[in-house]
């Protein structure tokens, strides 16, 4: 924890005992990850996946008309989109703390003010910026985080964060029917008091910042990307298009595509969200233990078989461990791309923060282009699923290939 010694710059009393000090470092390390888990969960998981259950009720209390409610949905994917390019910007101007905070408390008041219809611009302003408090905080809360917790600690550190947007998948699919039972406009207050809650008990516990945390790093600009790093951002890219065929596609893909019903549609996407809980946990233990670059091998090459499993079977048991695993790595990548940038850019937290804001900005344009991009193939395939599950695992495939032929270029030179 050197480097959390040196921004605080206190010294540990001589009559403490040895350990004391690591404890409380270790104790403060999972503060930190409490508030990160915090605000990823308002601005990942609540703000963006509980949309999707509310679509039917929406519709149904005619607030919007079906095609109205799809431009609202892709609002979102445009706010985060846009606030991943805005993050390093915002936290050079007020501080990356005080800008998690600021985004914390837009969600939650996108919540309230999405609790009426009062025009479709309105909405979709809001839409919008929660999307926006989403791209901002994926950013900001790992890299304001990790510099304050040790190398061995990481990847789990990392999976704590990003189990928020989980959390957020889950709940879409279980608090949200229950709010709904209340009303509507019930609904969209019940989450906005829970993001409000949320965003409280995370206020105090975000790590002190250090001058260079806030300030731009003159030598941060000079710095060219390595091959290793260009390829990772492509990597992530090409993981985001993978992800978009369950993240959008799987849940009407059981119901109409297999016949099954939006009930059995439904079960799916709650396995999905429980794997999205446990998925960055997992991930960030293996990159801890094994390394963050073997780790993120391992995990296209799981990641593929599992996107590619329905096009060979829809059998039960194939969709289930489809996607539970495809759910998993959802949030599961995160906590792997981020250890594999420290191991790349080791020495400037500065470097690290730009580098993972081009990663999300990376992440977010491939998966906003094959949102739109599947659903134009879907149409012309005439309702092809299969087809979109194929080309989301090619896209993990090349993403591997990658990984591999940097490898063995690097070994040749």
């Amino acid at each position: 924890m050197t480097e959390l010694n040196a921004n605080t710059g206190h010294h540990a009393r001589p009559h403490q005992r040895p350990g004391s000090d690591s404890q409380s470092t270790s104790r403060q390390a999972w503060r930190y990850a409490v508030a990160g888990l915090s605000a990823s969960l308002v601005g990942l998981g609540l703000a963006r996946f509980s949309y999707t259950p509310l679509i039917p009720a929406l519709i149904a209390a005619k607030w919007f008309s079906a095609s109205d409610v799809v431009y609202l949905g892709a609002a979102n994917l445009a706010g985060y989109l846009a606030g991943a390019l805005a993050a390093r910007a915002l936290a050079n101007r007020i501080g990356a703390v005080r800008a998690l905070r600021a985004m914390m408390l837009l969600a939650t008041l996108s919540f309230f003010a999405s609790s009426s219809p009062v025009s479709f611009t309105w909405f979709f302003a809001w839409r919008f910026l929660s999307g926006l408090t989403g791209g901002i905080i994926m950013v900001l809360a790992a890299s304001v985080i990790l510099p304050h917790v040790s190398a061995a600690r990481r990847g789990i550190v990392g999976g704590v964060i990003f189990a928020g947007v989980g959390l957020g998948v889950a709940a879409s699919g279980t608090l949200v029917p229950l709010l709904l039972q209340q009303g509507l406009q019930q609904s969209w207050y019940g989450l906005g008091v829970l993001s409000a809650v949320l965003t409280l008990a995370s206020w105090w516990n975000w790590p002190a910042e250090a001058k260079s945390d806030a300030a731009p790093s003159h030598h941060a600009k000079s710095h060219q990307a390595s091959p290793a790093v260009r390829a990772l951002l492509v990597q992530y890219g090409l993981n985001a298009v993978a992800l978009v065929p369950h993240m959008v596609f799987i849940v009407d893909f059981v119901a109409r595509g297999l016949g099954q019903g939006i009930a059995a549609g439904s079960r799916y996407w709650v396995l999905y969200g429980l794997g999205a809980i446990v998925g960055p946990l997992v991930t960030g233990h293996l990159g801890d233990r094994s390394g963050f670059g073997p780790a993120l091998r391992a995990a296209f090459l799981i990641e593929a078989a599992a996107v590619l499993l329905p096009t060979v079977s829809t059998a039960p048991v194939s969709l289930i461990v489809s996607s539970v695993v495809v759910g998993g790595f959802t949030p599961g990548i995160v906590p792997l791309v981020l250890g594999r940038i420290h191991e790349l850019v080791p020495h400037s937290t500065e470097q690290q923060r730009a580098t993972w804001s081009h990663a999300t900005t990376s992440f977010a344009l491939f998966q906003a282009a094959a949102a739109y991009g599947f659903s134009w193939i879907y149409a012309q395939t005439g309702g092809d699923y299969l087809v979109l599950f194929g080309l989301g695992g090619a896209a993990v495939v090349l993403a591997l290939a990658i990984d591999l032929g940097l490898a063995l270029t690097t070994r040749k030179a």
